[in-house]
């Protein structure tokens, strides 16, 4: 007499993840106390059948009718049932494991994309992180050739960390590129491309002009002497400037500053002093400041003579035509 099968088995109870429409979970058998019976699988409801429409059956084979993701979802029940040629049937619920697949990561991320200029050599720009599915993955970083190297040469990675090789100027460029490749410990990798940008710091002037050194003698009290101007690295900066203590300072007491012109306080006579020494600080807006002494040169003008003299105011009679009376001479500031 033909006796219902006692039990079903299956060869294997897990699928990889991203195994692919149709992969095989595993084969089934059936416990049967008649000899050489054959049988029929089939999926059917009842206790353990929450996933039976994740699955499909070609013959005794089980298979995952999608592809599973591991992190999505790790495990499924299904309810089997194994029936022989005579109609007889056992069945059985089955929890099937999804096995967890090592994936490439997807993203990289950068914590701060920017560096201020002259941050110094290997100035840390920012924190290198990864996006990847599969959780507890560890990376490694590396400058890779592709799109968007331009610039790699001038970056290094040490560990999770970008750094610039060398101090940077924003006067001479402001923008860099560079390709990142981020490997997960089974090989698996991404790429990206950032932009680091470096950004302005205000800089010390370098140097102070006078657009002239000349001051013509009695040009009268607040005569101006010339315009001050500062050189900067920094495009757009504002400047003020003051007499300052220091090497070069001798005469600051001869001269004021209104805005950015130098003027002698008081008349000079070149007669008394021909030169005079200031030392002049340019301060920009940000408190940073360069020094610089001048010497001031005093030009000689032509000055009305102040007095007459005559060696000898007379004369004999009869002296003749021509006699002389005295010799003229004439009393002059000017020299010469």
């Amino acid at each position: 007499v033909n006796e219902t099968p006692t039990n079903i088995g299956l060869s294997n109870a897990s699928v990889s993840e991203n195994a692919g429409a149709n992969a095989t979970v595993g084969v089934f058998t059936t416990t049967d106390i008649d000899a050489g019976n054959t049988f029929t699988y089939s999926l059917v409801a009842g206790a353990g059948d929450s996933d039976n429409s994740a699955f499909n059956f070609s013959g005794d084979t089980l298979r995952a009718t999608s592809s599973f993701d591991f992190e999505s979802k790790s495990l499924y029940t299904v309810r089997v049932r194994s029936t022989d040629q005579g109609g007889l049937f056992t069945e059985k619920s089955f929890i099937i494991t999804v096995v967890d697949a090592n994936e490439a990561p997807t993203n990289i991320g950068l914590s701060s994309a920017s560096v201020p200029e002259n941050a110094g050599i290997n100035a840390p720009i920012g924190t290198l992180s990864t996006s990847d599915i599969d959780a507890g993955n560890t990376f490694t970083y590396a400058l890779v050739d592709g799109v968007g190297d331009d610039d790699n040469p001038a970056f290094a990675i040490l560990g999770s960390t970008l750094l610039a090789v060398d101090s940077f100027d924003f006067e001479t460029r402001s923008s860099y590129t560079v390709r990142i490749r981020s490997t997960d410990q089974g090989g698996l990798f991404t790429e990206k491309v950032f932009v680091i940008t470096v950004t302005d710091s205000n800089e010390t002037p370098t140097d102070i002009g006078l657009s002239n050194v000349l001051i013509a003698e009695n040009a009268g009290p607040n005569a101006t002497v010339g315009t001050l101007s500062s050189v900067d690295p920094d495009a757009g900066n504002t400047f003020s400037y003051s007499l300052v203590a220091g090497a070069g300072s001798t005469d600051n007491g001869a001269f004021s500053i209104s805005g950015n012109t130098l003027r002698a306080s008081n008349s000079f006579d070149f007669e008394t002093k021909s030169s005079y020494t200031v030392r002049i600080r340019a301060t920009d807006q940000g408190g940073l400041f360069t020094e610089k002494a001048f010497a001031i040169a005093v030009v000689d003008v032509n000055e009305t003579p102040t007095n007459i003299g005559l060696s000898n105011a007379s004369i004999l009679e009869n002296a003749g035509a021509n006699a002389t009376v005295g010799v003229f001479t004439t009393t002059d500031i000017d020299a010469g």
